[in-house]
């Protein structure tokens, strides 16, 4: 029996069509919408430059706000549902972060959404669904 449900979320239609699956597949399950702040972001965007110390705090804020609009977004989907969702974000590598989360908190099954990489791009690229499901420590949907 399933009784929690661990959905990564980001501004993707992937996750959307994901977090969809889980409350019509689970609607009795405890659902969680996870959203992983990646830090290779705030480096990526601030680079070294002698400002980069005030900007990452910029820069960190503004992911911040971010994820709590996605996350908040998510609610207002699984409420359509019918389905009280529980969120949560936390700041790291994507799919380790996934895979820790799912983990430590006692998650069944995760429903991640797939980007739909096929051929050379996948390969060449990885894909976070692809190495959560490869690392998870519970089954895992990919929702296409």
């Amino acid at each position: 029996m399933i009784d929690h449900v661990l959905v990564p979320v980001d501004d993707s239609k992937q996750s959307t069509e994901a977090l969809a699956f889980a409350c019509e597949e689970y609607p009795d399950a405890r659902i969680t919408a996870l959203h992983v702040l990646d830090p290779g972001d705030f480096y990526a965007a601030t680079g070294i430059e002698g400002g980069a110390v005030a900007n990452y705090d910029e820069l960190q804020e503004h992911h911040q706000d971010r994820a709590d609009a996605i996350l908040e977004s998510a609610r207002e989907q699984a409420a359509e549902h019918g389905v009280e969702l529980e969120t949560d974000h936390v700041v790291g590598g994507i799919s380790r972060s996934i895979v820790d989360y799912a983990a430590d908190h006692d998650v069944d099954h995760i429903a991640i959404g797939s980007h739909g990489r096929t051929g050379a791009s996948r390969i060449l690229l990885g894909s976070v669904a692809e190495k959560v499901a490869r690392r998870s420590p519970v089954p895992v949907t990919i929702v296409r």
